[in-house]
């Protein structure tokens, strides 16, 4: 199972390097990696470090997080809601954009439940007197 993990770790990297319209040896420099070392982690020959995860993660400039749960590092986040699964589908987007739409939209969320608002259930109140 581990090697599943690792082969779509890899598909994603390729991916994301696709979408930022850089070659692997632009990334492999941009990490600190040889040409051929990325290579092998995109086709999911090998598996790499936390480190190695982190330095690509800067190289396409997004969260070394996403590489964390994509490799089996870290354990993914509670379901996302409706919101927050449009927003890390939507292709128009980078991952740096998604991040940012996302940070904003958990700190509303915040927000709302520190003052004390239950918006699902004023909705349905609201609903029920109109």
């Amino acid at each position: 199972m581990a090697s599943s993990k690792v082969g779509s770790l890899g598909e994603y990297i390729r991916e994301q390097r696709q979408r930022a319209k850089i070659s692997v040896r632009q990334l492999a420099e941009a990490a600190g990696v040889s040409n051929p070392y990325l290579s092998q982690i995109e086709r999911g020959l090998r598996k790499p470090s936390a480190e190695i995860l982190q330095q690509i993660a800067k190289g396409l400039r997004i969260s070394a997080e996403v590489l964390y749960v994509q490799a089996g590092i870290l354990e993914d986040r509670e379901a996302d809601t409706d919101v927050q699964a449009a927003v890390r589908a939507d292709l128009l987007l980078t991952e740096r954009q998604k991040q940012v739409l996302l940070d904003i939209y958990v700190s509303f969320v915040k927000e709302n439940e520190a003052a004390g608002h239950d918006l699902v259930h004023e909705d349905v109140r609201k609903d029920e007197v109109e």
